[in-house]
């Protein structure tokens, strides 16, 4: 079947770049200008958008509750109807990567660094302040568990699924350009090559660079306070900018490469490291413990999902749901532009089913594995009297993996890989990000001029030193999280737009086959005619 032919396959030359113009020069200038803005307002910016948050929590929460789980839904029923035999780049598509450079990708763009912070700091925080119940309790812990479930667990990445699928189907089996101003087109049709489309691209590069830069400037904070805590370093600001500047290096060496050669290396190796650390983790430590309760956390993940998952705290009241789930289904949200079009950049060749499986199903899992591993180790360490660990999260979260590590032999080889891994972590963000600011700001082409590359992997890495320098990661972060709300309500248009685009793919392959089946019945027919004329 033949691919659609746009104007993303004319070449735009500015300067000598390769660039969509109206985006890429107003990305710049929007991004000078809001990091200029919060750096002069300052805490009050922060206060300002913590403020407009927290009202879009409290009246539109509900939103983002029913949103999420429309997006699981959808996404799992695409999988299992007729849409699942649907490849992305038409029948005759190969994939690029092999499975399990692939998950390496997805895996480590979309939670890697995640988990290390929150895999030990998330569970023993819930355990302590749980939503309802007793603190300190078994109840507690399993309410502490079902949490860290939900928010790092399917529906997070049913979020993912949702938009890369969506890029993936648009840009390799109708041709349009790897932006997210393509998933609108059974809407806009060509006017996404309009300002339409580049305002959606526009909004697309400052959540996706912001939340990078954010992310980027909050964790080297990690890794500074276990640089400190296992070799007594400083963790201020000087040790944090030398951490960006180096990442920032090795990423922009890794863009520079590309995707085969950078990135999907970077990713698998760190695959490799955190499976070392995981078994490490789990032979040093409670091994019994872990499969134990890694099979009863699921049960009671599985049976008490519906519940949690719409839950709205509509008869307790409180602030618990929008200071952990809603923060995380907006936090989530706001990346998704990011993560999705990274997902989708590696996915050509994929079938929709084994796209769904790849990027909801078998991360979640894994995921549910390593939280049970270092977060119910955790937690059983202070039901048998053990409060450091408690008491490192409530002093500081970051350090709250490596005071974990100190209560398992080998603590110092531990230590090592794990910083190892968070730094493995950050750079495979970083070049992904990167890559796909740079899709985004050049029209949807896949690969890039190398300047253009080297261009956002630094800006990338600046905007996160100057924020963190001269203060304001927190109130770009939370305006991240408010943008959450409304790019909610354009993801469930995507759902539309996506339906739409994979039923009018079905029908053209039925009427395609039904053409066939008549031509080989004329064909049949003209042979028999043939004969009989001869007989």
């Amino acid at each position: 079947m033949s691919q659609k032919v746009t104007r993303s396959d004319e070449k735009k030359s500015i300067f000598g770049l390769e660039i969509n113009g109206p985006v890429f020069f107003s990305s710049t200038i929007l991004i000078i200008i809001s990091i200029a803005l919060t750096l002069y307002f300052g805490d009050a910016a922060e206060a300002f958008f913590n403020s407009t948050q927290n009202q879009i929590a409290k009246y539109g929460g509900w939103v983002f509750v029913l949103s999420v789980n429309v997006f699981l839904i959808f996404v799992l029923y695409l999988a299992f109807s007729k849409y699942g035999k649907i490849r992305l780049g038409g029948k005759n598509a190969e994939p690029e990567f092999k499975t399990i450079s692939w998950f390496s990708m997805l895996f480590s763009a979309g939670m890697g660094i995640g988990l290390l912070f929150w895999s030990v700091a998330e569970p023993v925080t819930h355990f302590v302040n749980p939503p309802a119940g007793t603190e300190n309790t078994a109840e507690a812990a399993k309410q502490a568990m079902n949490f860290t479930f939900l928010h790092w667990g399917f529906h997070a990445w049913a979020i993912y699924a949702l938009v890369g699928l969506a890029l993936a189907f648009f840009t390799y089996s109708r041709g349009l350009p790897l932006t997210i101003r393509s998933v609108f087109y059974p809407f806009l049709g060509d006017k996404i090559y309009g300002i339409i489309g580049d305002i959606i691209d526009i909004f697309a590069v400052l959540a996706t660079l912001f939340g990078l830069a954010t992310s980027l400037g909050f964790g080297v904070q990690q890794v500074a306070a276990g640089l400190e805590q296992v070799f007594g370093l400083s963790s201020g600001i000087t040790t944090q900018v030398l951490l960006i500047a180096g990442i920032t290096a090795v990423a922009t060496i890794s863009v520079v490469l590309g995707v085969d050669k950078g990135v999907k290396v970077l990713s698998e190796w760190n695959i490799r490291i955190a499976v070392v650390l995981l078994l490490l983790v789990v032979v040093l430590g409670p091994t019994l413990f872990i499969f134990e309760s890694y099979l009863e956390n699921l049960g009671n993940y599985f049976t008490s999902i519906v519940e949690i998952s719409l839950w709205n705290e509509s008869f307790t009241g409180g602030n618990w749901q929008n200071n952990w789930t809603l923060f995380y289904w907006g936090w989530w949200i706001a990346w998704s532009p990011f993560v999705g079009t990274f997902i989708a950049r590696v996915s050509k060749g994929r079938t929709i089913k084994e796209f769904i499986l790849g990027v909801l199903i078998v991360p979640s899992l894994i995921t549910f594995f390593w939280i049970t591993a270092f977060g119910t180790s955790a937690l059983d360490l202070i039901l048998n009297g053990n409060d450091t660990i408690a008491t490192a999260v409530d002093f500081d979260v970051a350090t709250a993996l490596f005071v974990f590590f100190e209560e398992i032999p080998l603590t110092l080889i531990l230590n090592i890989v794990g910083i190892i891994l968070i730094i493995g972590f950050f750079i495979t963000s970083s070049d992904s990000g990167s890559l796909v600011i740079d899709s985004l700001t050049s029209g949807g082409k896949i690969e890039a001029p190398v300047g253009q590359r080297i261009f956002w992997a630094v800006t990338e890495g600046t905007v996160a030193a100057v924020l963190l320098i001269g203060g304001g990661l927190g109130a770009l972060q939370a305006a991240s999280i408010a943008t959450g709300l409304p790019f909610a309500v354009i993801l469930l248009i995507m759902c539309y737009s996506l339906y739409r685009g994979l039923r009018e793919e079905i029908a053209k392959k039925e009427k395609y086959k039904e053409s066939e089946q008549k031509k080989d019945y004329e064909n049949i027919v003209s042979e028999i005619i043939k004969k009989r004329n001869k007989k």
